[in-house]
């Protein structure tokens, strides 16, 4: 008995859904009156899109044309914005099958379609019907007590068969408690939207100051556009359950700050990310990448710093010549603080510099990746390794001094054809118990397993760095 009612249940239900398909109301782009678009650095986006669609009392199915092609179904949420009250929804699908000719031709496998013929003397055309016995790599068909491979001529369709759509449609039947129209807005998780940040950034003739813009590069190949939408970016790393990334909708009510003036965006503390809100529409096409204006600030101060970077195996083995003409890798350093035109959270990117040269034409010098960098925080670029600051590295003595102790001894001869002095930072890292019993110049610890020497060495000359130093292992 609960079978039977269970079944004719599911019968009254598809008999509905039957009678409502024919009726099938569509709303497209041209009853669109708000989009809001929220990037996330990881392939996704929510999209909350807002339209005034027309229904009918009671049971409706609705194509919810032009949603995302990479659209995530599972997260998609419609409200009735005009009359909640009654309002739900029964059952939804998303129709991702484009039409396209091979697409169309399989879905007429087992069914008829018309061939145009065209005479190729007199130009006449005439049509015959045929049946698509197969459409895979080609088309066979039957044409009266014929079969045939290849299209002979125009293929004729009498209708699109269901299902088959010519843009990415979400299907909705859903119950409205009354009929005119209506404010609707759906929401949902998407792939096929990201964003990331690139900064340029330009030295002064003294390496002293720098001029930092920032822009948001914007990439859509969801199969969407989003026109006029709102448009906010979080930074920061979003965990998504795997395997297939389900997300709460949680993410719906997001709040807009007080836009900063330009070209800066309004930027915001969102749970444990950054959020980043462009204070006007933009519209982001299908199939686009577009730009726009992150944040920009001028004369930052800037540090220039020389690195040699050792290693620990020389610790504890005798070893010679260790490198000649080793380079100095270049670093510049820059605090995010206000003080300094900054001082607002900086997405992760990837950070360009260039200096004018003596023509004042600017030169590219370096790039470096940044990650996440919150405010009051220090950024540091290396842009590449010196020309002119070298260094000839030797182990001058080795000897074991007890049992699992060793002492060596280093000689650092750095050279400089500057015309003007610089500073060398000498970073070694040292393995176990370690002390210097000797050296030239001081050096710092600057961390557990680091000593660190900084060397003077003058214009178009050089500088000796010595020190003996005592490892011990337990």
């Amino acid at each position: 008995m609960k079978r039977t009612i269970a079944f004719v249940a599911i019968l009254l239900s598809l008999t509905v859904l039957q009678a409502a398909r024919a009726g099938e109301k569509k709303t497209t782009l041209d009853d669109q009156k708000e989009v809001a678009v929220t990037i996330y650095n990881q392939d996704l986006a929510l999209v909350r899109d807002r339209r005034t669609v027309a229904l009918d009392s009671g049971e409706n199915v609705l194509a919810f044309r032009e949603v995302s092609a990479k659209i995530r179904p599972e997260t998609a949420l419609i409200k009735d914005l005009s009359h909640p009250d009654g309002f739900f929804v029964i059952e939804q699908n998303f129709d991702f099958d484009l039409l396209t000719p091979q697409k169309l031709l399989e879905k007429y496998v087992g069914r008829k379609v018309g061939i145009i013929r065209t005479h190729p003397a007199t130009g006449e055309e005439t049509e015959e019907e045929a049946t698509v016995l197969s459409a895979n790599n080609g088309v066979v068909i039957r044409a009266g007590d014929r079969i045939e491979t290849g299209v002979p001529g125009r293929l004729v369709y009498r209708d699109i068969p269901e299902n088959l759509r010519d843009r990415p449609t979400l299907v909705l039947y859903l119950n409205s408690p009354v009929s005119g129209s209506q404010d609707m807005e759906l929401s949902y998780l998407t792939g096929g939207l990201g964003w990331k940040a690139d900064y340029v950034a330009e030295l002064d003739p003294r390496d002293t100051k720098l001029d930092i813009s920032g822009w948001v590069t914007l990439t859509n190949t969801s199969g969407a556009t989003y026109k006029n939408a709102r448009l906010q970016l979080v930074a920061g790393d979003v965990h998504r359950a795997q395997p297939e990334g389900y997300a709460d909708r949680v993410f719906e009510g997001m709040a807009m700050t007080k836009a900063a003036a330009a070209p800066r965006m309004a930027e915001e503390a969102l749970f444990e990310y950054h959020l980043y809100t462009l204070d006007r529409p933009a519209t982001i096409a299908e199939n686009q990448t577009k730009q726009v204006a992150l944040l920009s600030a001028s004369g930052v101060p800037v540090t220039k710093e020389f690195l040699l970077m050792g290693n620990e195996y020389y610790y504890t083995s005798s070893y010679g010549d260790l490198g000649q003409k080793m380079k100095a890798g270049v670093f510049v350093e820059f605090m995010n603080k206000e003080e300094g035109g900054l001082g607002m959270p900086l997405p992760k990117g990837v950070v360009r510099v260039y200096k004018k040269d003596s023509a004042g034409n600017a030169q590219f010098v370096g790039e470096d990746s940044v990650d996440h960098t919150p405010k009051n925080e220090e950024v540091r670029l290396k842009l590449g390794d010196a020309f002119d600051v070298t260094a000839d590295k030797k182990q001058t003595d080795f000897k074991k001094v007890g049992d699992r102790t060793y002492e060596s001894a280093y000689e650092f001869v750095i050279k400089n054809a500057k015309p003007e002095p610089v500073t060398v930072k000498v970073q070694e890292p040292m393995p176990g118990d370690w002390s210097v019993v000797s050296e030239s110049h001081k050096h710092a610890k600057e961390a557990a397993g680091t000593a660190v020497w900084l060397v003077d060495v003058p214009a178009e000359g050089k500088a000796t760095l010595t020190y003996r130093v005592r490892v011990r292992f337990m």
